[in-house]
């Protein structure tokens, strides 16, 4: 029998859905409900490697795992059921310089992070695993933390704690609808009766898309086939080989009961059927052998450990397996319906990330919102476009293989490509653009010169785009440039009590008169980054917002949710309806001048206003604003204007020297300048003061904001860390974001971006600058410090500054 109520329902009996009752009930919530439409551990669970990797690409992710795998060992002493975690370390292993590079470069994150990690030579990777064939390798690291779990025992080690402490944990249940009224879950409906209740997690794995899109919730996965076989017994192989990674050839290897599993990431991989078409029952089934397409695999396998060529296979499992458009997992609660959670497409990563991701997901449910940087992971990043089953299957096949892919820092994805355009697309495509995505947008990064291949040589050191991209900042910093920005995120806020509400939910005071811009951060109550962007006043009643373009879902639902209750107060999303195009650089002023009557005199058009000007016959909002250090204005027009705009500020420009300029030159010049860029260097875990911005926060005045309280702690604690400027001696470096800061030759801090400077001539970011025991980073401690960057393990000597390193003091924003 099932309950007919409980607070909470968990819909999947996976790692996931175990992990989040444990940890729920490990809170003190015991009203939970956990169904399994099989039995525990029976979809894609049971036939997981168990990897247990620690080092991820952020300090955020590796967080997350760091804590799964202390969990993992304790959790026999506790529940009387082990996880069968063993810490056995782990070998990855390069056949290529640029892979070397990678390793070199993820010793130095392991030391940002504090976690232990040592470069290998060859031989030294041979010592680690005596099975490894070494002599086509360039090098290795060992990673001692790494370990493997049985996913099955742990799933049933974590049910039963949550059993343990109160939670209903029933099989053989399945749910076919989730209910809602009003715009929250109600409860859920089963084949054994509904069940009522206030909140309902939707961890089904490969079934998860389709029960969220039945409510409209956007949750992109699609699934692939994966492969690996497990071998005979083998001589030497002990239970405490290494994990060893050999991602050239695409190949992974654990032991498993004297043998190996031999398995991979192909770079071109295999979809399922789409996620609605997806059989039940499918209880611990597998697909059938495709020996074709893991033929890339064993090859790869029988170069790396050559005793294969004499062992047999006792089993060839594929078992399929979801994966997001973007290769991160996905939490958190539906920005459409309330008290809908999801975690799911765990992407192979399930058993590593499952005690961290049940952590923060209960949280989440309990708090109300994130306690820790869930950005990379928070389900708010996606959109409803993104739920498109062709655009899922095409991208599966690309992202499963770019576990093992080189992570170069730039990398696009080639499919499911082009999805949004501007209205200037066909424009700048003709130009010679070199496109990225974004948000499903196609953005122009840079122009290649006429007849040249725009697409990008990847590579860690200077790539082929670099000259077209300085000619860029050059002629913005001489002459003018215009970008297509129009994928910026745009809503309109409005209501009789507009202004309270922002008020309230911006750090900065927007009370300000019509037409003025204000820059202003969503902070959380710990006083963390939830986003930042320009508002303007256009009316006593309405604000206009202008935010990241990844950003659109997030920023919408964190500002409905924190309107004050009995307020009067609405945001609608405009993005699709206004085009944007930056026009900067000294001369941006002589142009606009020769296509309007308005009065863009520094006295009449100041720095922050934002007016309705006539333009080239076309209404337009001209706002005073500059991410790129330069006098400059962003247009904001209606997008079935749009290309009759952009043609007139081209024709107009074409004697003064305007150029397309693409988002790498807004990258480096912001750089230079020291502006910070949301998800980089303004996350949910730092605050205005130790980002340098305290002045967008309205602590002059009595007026209370989100996150006032903790911004005031901070400041009157003084940052432990703060954010610095940084400009390479050696120009023929380059830095990406990522590289580690080292002070007086001790870890101190990791940049969070980097680029090639072309006014300063040479490699800029910015990074964080940690000071030991809780010290106060303070202007005489940057001063005082000799500084290095870890680039792929070159220290190259850095200057370091609180201060902007181009144009400190501002001149060039406001010129007469």
């Amino acid at each position: 029998m099932i309950p007919s109520r409980a607070r909470i329902v968990i819909i999947g009996g996976g790692v996931i859905g175990t992990s989040v009752a444990y940890h729920l009930t490990k809170s003190g919530e015991s009203d939970v409900v956990l169904l399994e439409q099989g039995e525990l551990s029976s979809g894609t669970t049971w036939h997981a490697a168990g990897l247990v990797g620690q080092l991820r690409a952020t300090q955020a992710g590796t967080t997350l795992v760091q804590y799964s795998a202390s969990l993992y060992e304790q959790l026999e002493a506790e529940v009387g059921l082990s996880s069968g975690f063993k810490r056995c370390g782990g070998v990855t292993v390069a056949r290529t310089e640029d892979r070397m590079e990678q390793l070199r470069r993820t010793v130095a994150t392991a030391a940002a992070y504090d976690l232990e990690c040592e470069l290998l030579t060859p031989e030294q990777a041979g010592e680690r695993y005596p099975l490894l064939e070494t002599g086509d390798l360039v090098g290795g690291i060992w990673l001692p933390g790494d370990g493997t779990a049985n996913p099955t025992d742990l799933t049933q080690a974590l049910a039963r704690g949550a059993r343990q402490r109160g939670a209903t944990v029933v099989e053989h249940v399945r749910v076919t609808e989730i209910l809602v009224d009003g715009g929250a879950v109600t409860g859920v409906r089963t084949d054994q009766g509904d069940i009522e209740a206030d909140i309902v997690v939707n961890c089904a794995g490969q079934w998860a898309h389709h029960l969220a899109a039945q409510i409209g919730v956007t949750v992109p996965l699609h699934s692939a086939e994966h492969f690996y076989v497990v071998t005979d017994q083998i001589e030497g192989v002990r239970p405490d080989l290494p994990i060893l990674r050999d991602p050239d050839g695409y190949t992974y290897f654990k032991e498993e009961v004297g043998g190996l599993v031999v398995g991979g990431f192909e770079p071109e991989a295999k979809p399922w059927v789409a996620p609605d078409q997806i059989p039940y029952p499918f209880e611990f089934q597998l697909l059938d052998e495709d020996w074709d397409h893991f033929q890339i695999l064993m090859d790869s396998a029988l170069e790396r450990i050559p005793v294969l060529h004499d062992t047999g296979i006792r089993k060839f499992y594929n078992g399929p397996e979801s994966f997001t458009p973007d290769n991160q997992f996905i939490l958190g609660e539906a920005p459409s319906v309330r008290g809908f959670f999801v975690g799911a497409g765990f992407n192979s990563v399930g058993i590593a990330s499952a005690g961290g991701a049940g952590r923060a997901l209960a949280e989440w449910i309990l708090e109300g919102e994130p306690t820790v940087d869930l950005l990379a992971v928070d389900i708010r990043r996606f959109a409803p476009f993104q739920n498109d089953k062709a655009y899922l299957r095409a991208r599966v096949t690309e992202v499963l293989g770019l576990h093992y892919a080189v992570p170069w820092p730039n990398r696009e994805y080639d499919t499911a490509r082009p999805l949004r355009t501007s209205p200037v697309y066909e424009r700048l495509a003709a130009a010679n653009a070199g496109f990225g995505s974004k948000m499903g947008w196609e953005r122009a990064n840079f122009f290649a010169p006429p007849a040249v291949d725009p697409a990008i040589h990847y590579a860690w050191g200077k790539q082929n785009w670099l000259p077209w991209s300085a000619a860029e900042q050059q002629a913005c910093r001489e002459d003018v440039a215009i970008f297509d920005q129009s994928s910026f995120s745009k809503y309109v806020v409005h209501g009789a009590d507009a202004e309270a509400a922002l008020q309230w939910i911006c750090s900065n005071d927007v009370a300000v008169a019509t037409d003025q811009t204000v820059y202003t951060a969503l902070l959380n109550e710990r006083g963390g980054y939830e986003s930042d962007l320009t508002v303007t006043r256009v009316l006593d009643d309405e604000f206009f917002l202008v935010a990241s373009s990844a950003t659109t879902e997030r920023d919408q639902d964190w500002i409905r949710r924190n309107i004050p209750a009995g307020l009067d107060a609405q945001v609608h999303d405009v993005t699709d309806k206004l085009a944007v195009f930056g026009l900067m650089g000294p001369r941006s002023r002589e142009l606009l001048t020769g296509l309007t009557e308005a009065d863009l005199a520094e006295d009449a058009f100041p720095f922050g206003a934002s007016r309705e000007i006539q333009l080239a016959g076309l209404t337009v909002r001209a706002t005073r604003i500059t991410y790129v250090g330069e006098l400059g204005w962003e247009l904001y027009v209606r997008t079935p204007d749009a290309l009759q705009l952009y043609d007139a500020l081209k024709e107009a420009g074409a004697d003064l020297g305007l150029v397309d300029a693409g988002y790498y030159a807004i990258e480096s010049m912001r750089l230079e300048k020291g502006y910070r860029a949301y998800g980089r260097e303004l996350t949910p875990e730092v605050d205005p003061v130790e980002a340098g911005l305290s002045f967008t926060c309205k602590l002059g005045t009595d007026i209370d904001f989100l996150g006032r309280a903790a911004v005031e702690k901070a400041k009157a604690a003084g940052p432990s860390r703060r954010l610095v400027s940084f400009a390479l001696e050696d120009p023929e470096v380059m830095v990406w974001g990522g590289e580690l800061l080292v002070r007086e030759g001790v870890a101190a801090g990791q940049a969070t971006s980097g680029a090639w400077g072309a006014t300063l001539r040479t490699g800029v970011g910015l990074a964080w600058l940690h000071a030991p025991d809780g010290a106060t980073v303070d202007a005489a401690y940057v001063r005082a410090g000799d500084y290095q960057l870890d680039v792929g393990g070159r220290r190259v000597p850095v200057t370091v500054s609180l201060k902007p390193l181009f144009d400190p003091s501002g001149e060039k924003l406001r010129p007469s």
